[in-house]
């Protein structure tokens, strides 16, 4: 079966990690683990400005942690949305009514300081809303993907190579979501110039996600036994936290920062699998052993088998979790110690209900042959 590319995208850390996490194994306070994005270093403190800031979205799993950091940094926040997801999640917060298809009307007369463009993936319907608030914010910050990125690249800092556009009056998602948000790149940019900022987002992970790519390696290894760990123990991971995306674009507005940024994680320098496995394995108690599998065995099955987060070093593919973070660290990207994520996360998705959490597949049977197959070559 053919995968689109969005569906494919979608499929010293121990030591650092363990310090992070008090006695018992829950997650020590993030802002006592971590440094701020702020040059006075208390990520909860207040912004030397308190500004207005519209969210377009923030109802669905990025957005309310950007709402909330925010709040906690003394900032008017204002959402435009349709109203149908989380209604009433912030019961405090102005709730502009509208479709970004047509019905922007709640916008107008109205004056912000900065724009957080999280729900666009169309670029007909980016530029509409872009060239609406040109006169009335400040600053215009887009959150994009790094599919927009050619992914046959040894390594993918912001001027690597971007896909190729294929059919620019498309406007299917599904089957063009890198090139769409490509052209959504630049409508920001043309409309902004200098006033407009990019952030290319990895896989997103934490409490919420509702996709539970990074969930998944946290949840399995709580569950114990025997884990398949996949391909080479080299291979490269990549995630960025929520709550240190949330922060992150909150700085780069604070500060007017303009550009383009990479936001992935969950350290500078590449991370490794063996490290993120044995990272994660160092924040549960469960006995819990690690059986590593070669990549081409896992491939060549039928079907094949697959794991969240793991991409190979190989082939055309080889950039997925090659993502450069240099420039966005220099702006003040900061990250959480991979022990936090895990461990917070783990503990919401433990806290959800059960008909929640059996939507996350573990694929124990599945497992369970590959490694019998496995042991038996």
């Amino acid at each position: 079966m053919t995968m689109t590319r969005r569906e494919f995208t979608g499929t010293s850390l121990v030591a650092a990690g363990a310090a992070a996490l008090p006695a018992g194994g829950a997650a020590a306070s993030t802002l006592e683990t971590r440094p701020s994005p702020g040059a006075d270093g208390a990520s909860a403190g207040r912004a030397a400005r308190a500004g207005r800031l519209l969210i377009l979205g923030g109802t669905g799993f990025i957005g309310p942690h950007m709402v909330r950091h925010a709040l906690a940094r003394g900032h008017e926040v204002t959402l435009f949305n349709r109203g149908r997801s989380n209604p009433g999640l912030f019961p405090g917060v102005e709730t502009l009514i509208g479709d970004r298809d047509g019905a922007l009307d709640a916008l107008r007369g109205k004056e912000w300081d900065y724009v957080i463009d999280n729900s666009g993936y169309v670029p007909r319907l980016v530029r509409d809303s872009a060239n609406l608030l040109r006169d009335a914010v400040g600053r215009y910050l887009f959150t994009s993907t790094g599919s927009v990125y050619d992914f046959d690249q040894d390594e993918l800092p912001e001027d690597a190579r971007l896909l190729e556009v294929t059919d620019p009056e498309s406007e299917d998602v599904g089957r063009y979501y890198g090139e769409l948000k490509v052209m959504c790149e630049e409508a920001v940019q043309e409309i902004y110039g200098d006033r407009g900022t990019v952030a290319r987002l990895h896989v997103v992970a934490g409490p919420g996600d509702p996709t539970d790519r990074f969930t998944y390696w946290p949840a399995r290894i709580h569950r114990g036994g025997e884990v398949i760990a996949p391909g080479d123990m080299d291979n490269p991971v990549q995630f960025i936290d929520v709550r240190d995306l949330a922060e992150f674009c909150m700085h780069l507005l604070e500060e007017d920062t303009g550009g383009i940024f990479n936001v992935a994680g969950p350290t500078l320098d590449r991370t490794r699998m063996d490290e993120f496995l044995y990272g994660i394995r160092a924040t549960v108690t469960t006995p819990v052993s690690f059986t590593w599998v070669d990549e081409d065995f896992l491939r060549n099955r039928e079907p094949p088998a697959r794991f969240p987060l793991w991409y190979s070093h190989r082939g055309p593919t080889r950039g997925l979790a090659q993502v450069r973070s240099h420039r966005g660290v220099e702006a003040g990207l900061r990250f959480r110690p991979l022990a936090v994520t895990a461990r917070e996360t783990l503990d919401w998705f433990l806290g959800e209900p059960e008909e929640r959490r059996a939507q996350l597949r573990l694929n124990l049977d599945r497992d369970a042959q590959v490694l019998a197959d496995w042991k038996s070559r």
